[in-house]
């Protein structure tokens, strides 16, 4: 054995090990990648089987996100409209995809056993914002809904702070409205109405944005690419080394 072949031995073992690395990163992407859009289906089809009801409020300690995200479910109670919370947000507009800014009216409902669950009504514009302006939609007395349930928003780097002085939320987090509105046996979570006529059309439900973040496929690419790269990295290492040799 020359000693270029010698001096490849230690190069070559590491490369070996990282390949096993990187390919088995790229390979675990693509696995996560079907989970994903195996999740993504089950939702959708959730979004269209009949609704089971809320589940009580001594089962909400127990719940898990995962379990309950985008359940659709149906519950009667009464709405607090004194209470309402606006969550800064927009919706997608015409046939171009065109964003429309307003509020996402949260409002406590006050379920038969007394407990709360913020339910995100839907949107109301910009000009709308005043519940005056808007009143025929304030729908009053006991009814039954029907929603999604919805897992509460995180606090992201760069989102502004709440300013619930002025009745601006820009986290749907139902924990912070209940105590900023002083709601007591609030849920965990956020139930999305559905779309239904609600008198004088505003706040209009049914805008509950199926999203989850599925970047495997690139992920996955970006490992093998990486993988690849090495291997060409090594050849021409190894070739240039050898040719040194003679």
């Amino acid at each position: 054995m020359s000693s270029a072949t010698r001096s490849l031995i230690l190069p070559g073992v590491l490369t070996v090990l990282a390949l096993i690395v990187l390919i088995g990163l790229g390979t675990w992407q693509l696995v996560r990648l079907a989970e994903k859009e195996q999740q993504t289906a089950q939702i959708e089809a959730s979004l269209t089987v009949t609704p089971v009801p809320l589940p009580s409020q001594t089962e909400w300690a127990t719940l898990k996100p995962t379990d309950y995200d985008y359940r659709r479910v149906s519950l009667t109670g009464t709405f607090q409209h004194d209470k309402e919370a606006l969550a800064f947000g927009f919706i997608s507009v015409g046939m171009r995809g065109d964003t429309r800014e307003g509020f996402f009216a949260l409002t406590p409902f006050v379920l038969e056993d007394g407990s709360t669950v913020i339910v995100n009504r839907g949107f109301v514009p910009q000009e709308l914002r005043a519940q005056s302006s808007r009143a025929q939609g304030l729908i009053q007395g006991a009814i039954t809904l029907t929603g999604l349930m919805r897992v509460p928003e995180k606090k992201g780097t760069f989102t502004p702070e709440d300013e619930p002085a002025k009745n601006i939320f820009f986290t749907i987090d139902p924990l912070s409205i209940a105590r900023a509105r002083q709601i007591e046996r609030v849920a965990p979570f956020i139930v999305d109405a559905d779309k239904s006529q609600v008198p004088g059309q505003w706040p209009e439900g049914g805008h509950t944005i199926v999203a989850l973040a599925n970047n495997h496929l690139q992920y996955a690419i970006t490992w093998f690419a990486l993988a690849l790269g090495l291997m060409g990295v090594f050849f021409v290492f190894a070739n240039n080394r050898l040719k040194q040799d003679h």
